[in-house]
């Protein structure tokens, strides 16, 4: 899957969604993975879900005509049939906002502390970061499963019959794997096609293992964090690699935007977006990426007016090739086994893959340096590999014409050199 992220009050209303549609479609991505779009509470949080079957008022669009539900319809079929994107959807069912009705009404499906509804937290740096706009599920021991269960299917319908066609499973580590198998069974036994990903950073590779357990299509891995010499990626990777595929991504909207973090290092950019691409099953960007946006994706405040002009920075040829290799090439497409390899110049990685599908197998040399150019030389690449036939140079930008030996190449800033060979 190669997925963008299309952040719903960034982009604005559904009718005004096709510019964004047809770019994505243009970079090659062929999923659209859209945050919530469900009516907020008080807070104005989109992750803090009041009505789960009312649409978010600021997504539609009264000049469009027609009901919410219709713009959004609309907007979700044009992306299929229009643009050959897939759409996919938060489903958020670990919590729902504070002020939602829905504690008046059925309080047994919630967990109460005196009285009051307990709300989700988390561990960060040290620091327990509590969502006061959030009460959380008693997924575990409410005296009325049948009931919880049936909200969590009806909400999964009514966003199905919106016209999505997945759901990305927002903090899915903390809703028990038996949840999520039911609910999964029930949905698949009507619709086989959809699709369920889980969200699962922040918590162990065991963790993260035990929920792709539960039947999930994919997880995310955490590559955007990677210093590319730590062993820590690979041994994740290794140990969820046979459960389910993950999806790799240089940033998300839970994090700052890459090119505030490196002062609109394009170098950098390109280098975070092929590694999540090349490494990973499949790839995630989010809206804006392509244009080196700085301001980060806010799920209260940020509004269509946020939309960065004149950044400076058009990844979108760069996005495209590498979309189309990874599109073109099976080893790039799966979790297959996956190998860091010394390198003459420490700081080149060297990477290799090979397909358990086909006879691909794939060898990446990156420039870890966004600064600097890094020089590459060793008298065989084949050294690297299991190949006995040619090695291809299928790199997304400045390909080389063939593979000489000795090889000797200086890398420019970020640069990779991807080759393709047929064991």
């Amino acid at each position: 899957m190669r997925l963008y992220n299309l952040f719903p009050t960034l982009a604005g209303p559904f009718a005004q969604w096709d510019r964004h549609l047809a770019r994505a479609a243009d970079m090659g991505f062929d999923a659209l993975f859209v945050n919530p779009i469900q009516r907020p509470g008080a807070s104005g949080s989109l992750y803090s879900i009041a009505d789960y079957f009312a649409l978010n008022p600021a997504l539609a669009d009264p000049a469009a005509g027609g009901s919410p539900e219709e713009q959004a319809r609309a907007a979700l079929r044009r992306a299929r049939e229009q643009y050959g994107l897939r759409p996919v959807v938060d489903l958020v069912i670990n919590h729902c906002a504070a002020d939602a009705a829905l504690l008046r009404e059925h309080p047994p499906w919630f967990l109460w502390e005196d009285g009051r509804p307990v709300h989700p937290s988390c561990d960060e740096n040290g620091r327990r970061v509590v969502w006061e706009d959030l009460a959380r599920f008693n997924h575990a021991n409410t005296r009325d499963p049948e009931g919880l269960h049936d909200l969590f299917y009806r909400i999964a319908r009514y966003l199905l019959d919106l016209g999505f066609s997945g759901f990305r499973c927002d903090a899915a580590y903390q809703v028990p794997r038996a949840t999520w198998q039911r609910l999964m069974d029930r949905v698949r036994a009507e619709r086989p096609d959809v699709l369920f990903i889980a969200e699962t950073l922040g918590c162990t590779p065991d963790q993260t293992r035990e929920t792709a357990a539960a039947g999930f299509d994919y997880v995310f891995n955490s590559g955007k964090w990677w210093d590319f010499q730590s062993h820590w990626l690979m041994a994740q990777y290794g140990l969820i690699r046979d459960t389910a595929p993950s999806i790799g991504f240089p940033e998300s909207h839970d994090t700052p935007r890459l090119a505030a973090e490196t002062n609109g290092n394009a170098a950098a950019l390109r280098q975070r977006y092929l590694f999540a691409a090349l490494f990973s099953a499949g790839v995630m960007m989010p809206i804006g990426y392509e244009f080196g946006f700085r301001k980060p994706l806010h799920v209260v405040q940020t509004r269509p007016s946020d939309w960065e002009e004149n950044t400076g920075l058009d990844l979108r040829d760069f996005i495209r090739a590498v979309n189309a290799v990874k599109s073109a090439h099976e080893v790039f497409q799966g979790e297959h086994p996956t190998e860091l390899l010394d390198s003459p110049n420490p700081n080149v990685l060297v990477m290799w893959k090979g397909s358990t599908r086909t006879r691909e197998e794939a060898l990446l040399l990156l420039n870890k340096d966004v600064h600097n150019r890094q020089g590459f030389r060793v008298d065989t690449l084949r050294r690297y590999v299991q190949s006995g036939g040619p090695l291809v140079c299928v790199s997304p930008e400045n390909p080389l014409p063939f593979v000489p030996e000795p090889f000797d190449y200086e890398l420019r800033p970020g640069e990779a050199v991807a080759l393709i060979g047929q064991r």
